[in-house]
């Protein structure tokens, strides 16, 4: 019995790794020369670049499972409880940090405290956090409304909904609060922010994502006896099924398409894909990214948010990088539509200003080096009405399945949805060939 899975992301690396580890034989297929999907890296002189800023919970569990299994783990740090530096305008500075009180009490005390917003404000805003706590995720009917649409009516006011659940949400869900989903937001409320007092403790890599996810999968599932076909095409599937690569078709008894949604629906017969198609209701949300070097350190935080900034969230990307000299730092803009076909010149005329703003030390420094990264389909657009659109694991045509952040994982489109993706695509495969066995 033998498996191609079709995309060398985290979610067809983890259905790789998950069909060797139960013995079954198994061909990954990816067209780009790399393993990692959207986390990868790339070289710029003496730097190497992340394509964008990828960091993680510690409720990220499928996640740091993956780490794990890639022998990885020990590359990546994790926080010994969430803490967030705040920056704004002028120089101030706020923080959002979990108190040592246990779940669901634990987040309170920041919230109380958080100066950004005045205490009237604060006050609502601990309410409206335990009203999110009691809402349930998959209700169709949290699907159906905005999470700003939800903060309004009980109590969040503009800036509150800017200030603080900005935030979360927007980098959670790469959507604007007043356009992202009501049962996804309250999924990332209440599994991160309010639900294990350690939940939400931040986790980053100690390197580039190549040496943390693509290198070690590329090696270990060599080392289990799997193979990888890199620079290797796909240009059909099959209901036999068989998957066309570089023109040659190749037999399978099963096959994972860990692709994006619309490389899916190109890609699979019709009599796999539902009628009509719901897929491209998802469509896609872009990710910016303004990466600044400057002659010194302007910045002491590992990484920091922004509020009353176009900025919104910056990272210290100097050591990853191999930096020898000054600071590197990376701007992260989710929900980046405004951005995303600006011209570079236009993004520093905007950002190193903001940057002078929320950064008293970067007024003297000069900037050595300025580019930008864009992922124009970053995520899908997690906005009212998707969840329906998600689809599950399992296609139309037995033995043809799906995997990818974008399936309906539960979560939402990140790095651990996708990780869980492959696996629950491995689990149906296996009992797939179960049944092939049996017939």
């Amino acid at each position: 019995m033998s498996v191609v899975i079709v995309g060398g992301g985290l979610a067809g690396i983890s259905a790789a790794i998950a069909l060797r580890e139960a013995g079954v034989p198994v061909t990954l297929v990816e067209s780009r020369p790399w393993l990692g999907g959207a986390a990868h890296s790339f070289a710029r002189g003496e730097l190497c670049v992340d394509n964008g800023q990828h960091v993680f919970l510690r409720c990220c569990t499928a996640y740091r499972g993956l780490l794990r299994r890639l022998r990885s783990d020990h590359l990546v740090e994790v926080q010994d409880r969430f803490d967030v530096p705040v920056l704004l305008p002028g120089g101030r500075k706020a923080r959002l940090r979990r108190s040592r009180l246990p779940s669901p009490l634990h987040m309170l005390p920041a919230l109380a405290g958080y100066s950004p917003l005045p205490v009237a404000d604060r006050l609502r805003a601990v309410r409206a956090s335990l009203g999110l706590r009691r809402l349930d995720p998959a209700d169709p009917a949290n699907d159906a409304v905005s999470a700003g649409a939800w903060l309004a009516e009980h109590g969040q006011r503009p800036w509150a909904r800017q200030a603080l659940w900005g935030l979360f949400l927007t980098s959670a869900l790469n959507a604007e609060v007043d356009d992202a989903a009501l049962g996804l937001s309250a999924m990332v409320c209440r599994h991160a922010l309010f639900g294990r007092a350690d939940a939400a403790d931040i986790g980053v890599p100690l390197v580039p994502l190549e040496e943390l996810h693509g290198g070690p999968a590329l090696r270990r599932i060599a080392e289990m006896g799997g193979t990888v076909r890199l620079k290797s095409k796909v240009e059909a599937v099959t209901t036999d099924p068989k998957v066309v690569v570089d023109g040659v078709p190749m037999a399978a008894d099963a096959v994972i398409m860990a692709v994006p949604h619309e490389a899916a629906a190109r890609l699979l017969p019709a009599q796999a894909l539902p009628d009509p198609l719901p897929w491209p209701e998802l469509d896609a949300s872009p990710i910016v990214n303004v990466h600044v070097v400057y002659d010194r350190e302007v910045m002491r935080e590992p990484f920091a948010a922004a509020v009353g900034s176009s900025v919104q969230w910056v990272f210290d990307r100097t050591a990853v990088s191999g930096l020898r000299r000054g600071q590197y730092l990376a701007v992260s803009l989710s929900a980046a539509d405004r951005w995303v076909d600006m011209p570079t010149a236009e993004l520093r005329a905007r950002f190193v200003p903001e940057l002078r703003r929320l950064l008293p030390a970067a007024r003297d420094a000069d900037v050595r080096d300025l580019f930008v990264t864009r992922e124009r389909r970053a995520t899908f657009r997690q906005r009212p009405g998707t969840a329906g659109a998600r689809p599950g694991a399992a296609t139309r045509a037995p033995g043809l399945f799906l995997a990818g952040a974008w399936t309906d994982t539960g979560w939402p489109d990140t790095m651990e949805g996708a990780v869980r993706s492959g696996l629950t695509a491995a689990r149906l495969v296996r009992r797939h060939l179960e049944g092939v066995r049996d017939r």
